[in-house]
């Protein structure tokens, strides 16, 4: 196959907020609505599409920083240009805000590369398997029992998932017993055959969290997310030494020197890491790498469009995590978003890229003057 020729020509930014139908929280945030900022990488009439789910700062590094870095390299050399984005923002800080731009113009580089190449993006990649498990992600702290019960409901039946997740640790930890309420409200809901996950997003003690290890035990929880802060590795690592649940982290991952650290430390099960903030899919593949080395799981968190490809790309992927906000954010600003079948979802080998698109009368209803 012949080689083409091609230059990245530019990179066009558009921010989208997107508001929540019910304010939500988890264990340590509250929030009401969902900002995007969505990347789109030129070279001459093909365009691939990136994104992050952050602050719309994070539009001023792509603009301000690293469109600088990569417009007018070689549009199929993906890796140096993530390395020449990294170099770039070294004194702005890595971490946070550049790592979430970062990731926005990876993912699009590589979306853009497998279209100049006309392949799927899990072809690009190299397809390990077919399709995905997924899990239904929600259970805000914020909702009422009538409404879990629904979306527990509706993902076991319209989407047929074989494990589910809701967050704990409501108001910092202090909640406990409403906690383990609901747990035992989602339990009741999916029955015996269904795994029962929970997500804390580091609200307990070290102390608390054991604590709660042993009372999540009576109702088969086998996955325990940030039961406390995941900067605090010995504790995480005291924490999975306590629990019959898989301890997990790692959705703060900024860069591969941060998971390494968790792996090292003993801190998870299964490490996690998030597409559009650790640095795009050359990171994310990076971290898969490693977590293989040391014989663990990596699971998608989040972003569950952009993750199918790269999920399907890794031997040791468990799954990915079908949220709830996110996957009705993506609906309403691209086309082409995927749906799971029989708790699966299958990238479409057929469509270059990943195979999504901004949807212009979405982009324009939520579009951030």
């Amino acid at each position: 196959m012949t080689r083409p020729e091609a230059r990245l020509d530019g990179l066009d930014v558009v921010v989208c907020r997107v508001p929540t139908e019910a304010p939500e929280a988890d264990g340590t945030l509250s929030w009401d609505a969902t900002t995007v900022v969505l990347v789109q990488a030129r070279s001459g009439s093909t365009t691939g599409l990136g994104w992050t789910y952050a602050d719309a700062s994070a539009a001023g590094v792509v603009t301000g920083t690293l469109a600088d870095e990569v417009v007018g390299r070689d549009a199929l050399d993906v890796p140096g240009a993530h390395e020449a984005m990294s170099r770039a923002v070294r004194n702005a800080g890595r971490p946070g805000v550049c790592a979430c731009a970062i990731s926005a113009v990876d993912v699009a580089l590589w979306d853009l590369k497998a279209r100049l190449l006309d392949v799927s993006l899990a072809g690009l990649l190299g397809r390990v398997r077919e399709s995905v498990p997924v899990y239904g992600s929600g259970g805000f702290t914020t909702q009422d029992e009538a409404t879990t019960r629904r979306q527990v409901e509706a993902w076991l039946g319209e989407d047929g998932v074989g494990a589910v997740k809701l967050k704990i640790g409501e108001s910092w930890g202090t909640r406990v017993a409403r906690d383990l309420e609901r747990v035992a409200l989602v339990r009741d809901v999916v029955g015996a055959d269904v795994d029962v996950f929970v997500d804390a997003n580091g609200a307990y003690g070290v102390g608390q969290a054991r604590r709660v290890t042993r009372a999540l035990d009576e109702h088969a929880v086998t996955w325990f997310e940030e039961p406390v802060t995941s900067d605090d590795l010995p504790g995480l690592a005291r924490v999975r030494d306590a629990s019959r649940a898989d301890v997990t982290a790692g959705e703060y991952g900024w860069t591969l020197g941060y998971f390494e650290r968790m792996l090292a430390a003993g801190a998870v099960d299964c490490l996690q890491a998030d597409v559009t903030r650790c640095g795009g899919y050359t990171t994310w593949l990076g971290v898969a790498s490693l977590a293989r080395a040391h014989h663990t799981d990596v699971s998608a968190h989040c972003a569950p469009q952009l993750s199918a490809h790269v999920a399907c790309a890794v031997p040791n992927a468990r799954h990915l995590e079908w949220f709830a906000d996110h996957v009705r954010v993506d609906a309403l600003l691209l086309d082409g978003t995927l749906r799971p079948t029989g708790g699966r979802v299958r990238p479409d080998p057929d469509r270059a890229g990943h195979g999504l698109s901004l949807d212009p009368a979405g982009v324009a209803r939520y579009r951030v003057a």
